[in-house]
């Protein structure tokens, strides 16, 4: 009976795979990374460096997330080989343990089927912005910018700072960095809103409790196909010398780039490159990115009107709140997940809020 449990359990195992793989399209992707492939064939393919790079780069994740599921389809089937085979009551425990480790990386790599809205396999834009509080307020955004980048540096995720304004006493009045990381926008899409900060203030001699409040922004990095058309007469595109980190020589020359977008009065800057032309690139990407979201959002409030839904706004609403004192507690106000391990939620570990997020997604 208990051959037969496995025997089932190991069926079970594989029925899953299968469709988690029509989920996630794996055979769509097959044929995407086979055109890549023959791009990469061609004889002038690395004439365009930046192409190149993009490409093959893209060429590597689709490899990577292709073999991974060849992998552990194979170790299932090898499994379930040896469980059917007649001389198997030797190993029939190591069968029932390897068994159970195959379900738990299973598990881990099911966690993809959440991320398979249009935009989550891109890489992410984030911006962050102290709100009210003062000196503690650009204090908090600081922080919140550091536990972002430990959070990308233990996802593998290359991280650049594309704008960032120091505060006047400290902390940072804002700042932008873009992620170039498979899935990044998906992961970090539920950071968007106002954090909260309650805590014994460092900048107040009476040490009183305080609370701080930052806006974060998160946007894809839109693929060239998603672009929308702006008119060159739409824009005013202003330079002016760069400050801040970038080194001495981004402070003397005209590199930085803003861009004001007129039909939907977005600003854009951009002050992380020495070039100026980089610089445009990077912030015409960002209003890419940033008009996108804007027409998104505008058809979701249409469509809602047309169901008669009333929602409230959530772009400015509270997600989640930190607090240091009088306990220690960091609480999401929509999925109600929560953790006394501040520390280490403000040292990158954020993978709990993220996962309880996208399943509530998934729910709505």
């Amino acid at each position: 009976m208990a051959e037969q449990d496995l025997i089932k359990q190991l069926k079970n195992l594989q029925d899953k795979i299968k469709e988690t793989q029509k989920l996630l399209k794996i055979q769509d992707k097959k044929i995407e990374l086979k055109a890549l492939e023959i791009e990469m064939a061609a004889a002038d393919f690395w004439q365009n460096q930046k192409n190149a790079k993009n490409v093959s780069q893209a060429a590597n994740d689709l490899r990577e997330e292709i073999e991974k599921w060849a992998v552990i389809k194979k170790e299932v089937d090898d499994l379930l080989e040896l469980a059917l085979s007649d001389d198997n009551d030797e190993f029939r425990e190591q069968l029932k343990i390897e068994t159970k480790k195959k379900e738990k990386k299973f598990s881990k790599m099911e966690f993809y089927t959440l991320l398979s809205e249009k935009y989550d396999e891109c890489g992410a834009i984030i911006s962050i912005h102290s709100g009210t509080g003062g000196v503690d307020a650009q204090d908090w955004a600081e922080i919140l910018l550091r536990m972002y980048l430990k959070f990308c540096h233990k996802k593998g995720w290359k991280t650049d700072i594309i704008d960032k304004i120091q505060g006047n006493e400290a902390g940072i009045k804002s700042a932008t960095i873009r992620i170039k990381g498979r899935y990044s926008f998906g992961y970090l899409k539920c950071e968007t809103g106002v954090h909260r900060l309650v805590r014994i203030s460092s900048f107040d001699a009476e040490a009183m409790r305080h609370t701080s409040f930052a806006l974060v922004e998160v946007l894809p990095e839109i693929q060239k196909k998603d672009e929308i058309k702006i008119k060159e007469d739409d824009l005013r595109i202003d330079t002016f010398k760069a400050s801040g980190h970038g080194g001495q020589g981004v402070n003397t020359t005209d590199s930085a780039v803003r861009i004001f977008y007129k039909p939907t009065k977005t600003t854009v800057v951009c002050r992380n490159e020495r070039s100026q032309l980089q610089n445009k690139e990077t912030a015409m990407k960002i209003l890419q990115a940033k008009l996108l979201a804007l027409k998104e959002e505008k058809e979701k409030k249409e469509r809602q009107e047309a169901r008669g839904e009333i929602k409230r706004a959530e772009w400015g609403a509270q997600i989640r709140s930190y607090v240091m004192q009088p306990y220690k507690m960091v609480k999401d106000h929509r999925t109600k997940c929560e953790t006394q391990e501040i520390d280490n939620v403000l040292d990158g570990e954020l993978d709990e809020f993220i996962e309880e997020y996208l399943k509530y997604l998934k729910q709505k």
